[in-house]
């Protein structure tokens, strides 16, 4: 058997589409952050609870109303990001102008609240979700056999985040939101309700988290601390990717997962740490992260 380093090659490229099923879940989730901090400038800690809480939307669909994975897949989001619509409305928009700390606080307790409250329904055991019927199986790679959901995983993950991409970076919308985080008194000028923008805008990012949940559900067990397990490592995705950059959180998610798969193969001890050793780096570096524009 061929070897790389000592290490046996099968091996290696099965940690490496390990680290991009887990590199996927940054992607979506970091990117959702970066979109929030880069138009609202809200530090959004209640990301991880809301993506959890997709998690638990999906398998509450199920297990008492009988919908499926596959209208859960639109129902969950949608769900989630309403959630968000009336947070934005009652609280968020009044901490815009003041300092950043303030929403951080805001979304801290936000997250924890949510947190305690699925804690004290549903208990903290793990909540077991099936993967659906069309979506089982596996595929034999040769150098190692993928189960077709985790395939699916990548692949959806990978789809919406090219969407977003190009919906901010290539289109009219795009150059509104943009345009909106400069100069919002320019952009009313034009006829264009800027506060229902940015209430929307926080709605869909949050459905984003609610999203990942929704793919989550058939990997992990849906319980009410899996977003507080994941919320620092996709901090440290965004503050490596410049905070407010959309194309840099996508590819530092993806390469940090994969970073993270070799380091489990070559030193497994340092794979927990190994994206936080890799942030302060670039920090010392690149204070405004990879794909960041300095102030």
């Amino acid at each position: 058997m061929p070897e790389l380093f000592g290490v046996p090659v099968v091996v290696l490229l099965g940690q490496i589409m390990l680290g991009l099923i887990n590199g996927s879940f940054y992607a979506v989730l970091s990117l959702g952050l970066a979109i929030i901090f880069g138009m609202l400038n809200v530090i959004n800690f209640a990301h991880g609870a809301l993506y959890m809480m997709g998690a638990f939307v999906t398998w509450i669909l199920l297990s008492t109303v009988g919908i499926n994975y596959w209208a859960a897949l639109i129902v969950a989001p949608l769900v989630v990001g309403l959630f968000g619509v009336v947070i934005e409305r009652l609280a968020l928009r009044h901490l815009y102008k003041v300092d950043h700390l303030y929403s951080l606080l805001f979304t801290f307790g936000l997250a924890l609240a949510l947190e305690g409250l699925f804690r004290y329904i549903y208990g903290s055991a793990g909540k077991p979700y099936p993967v659906p019927e069309q979506l089982t199986g596996v595929f034999k790679l040769g150098f190692m056999i993928l189960p077709i959901y985790r395939a699916w995983v990548i692949v959806a993950a990978l789809s919406v985040c090219l969407l977003v991409w190009l919906v901010i970076e290539k289109t009219r919308l795009g150059a509104w939101l943009r345009a909106a985080t400069e100069n919002p008194s320019l952009v009313t000028a034009f006829g264009i309700n800027v506060p229902l923008m940015v209430t929307l805008t926080y709605g869909f990012c949050v459905g984003l988290a609610g999203f990942a949940g929704v793919l989550a559900a058939p990997i992990y067990q849906v319980s009410p601390g899996m977003g507080s397990s994941l919320i620092i490592v996709v901090f440290a995705v965004v503050v490596i990717g410049g905070l407010g950059s959309v194309g840099g959180s996508i590819l530092t998610g993806l390469s940090l997962g994969v970073i993270e798969g070799l380091t489990k193969t070559f030193y497994p001890s340092a794979s927990t740490i190994v994206i936080f050793v890799v942030m302060a780096i670039v920090l010392i570096i690149r204070p405004a992260g990879l794909f960041g524009r300095e102030a």
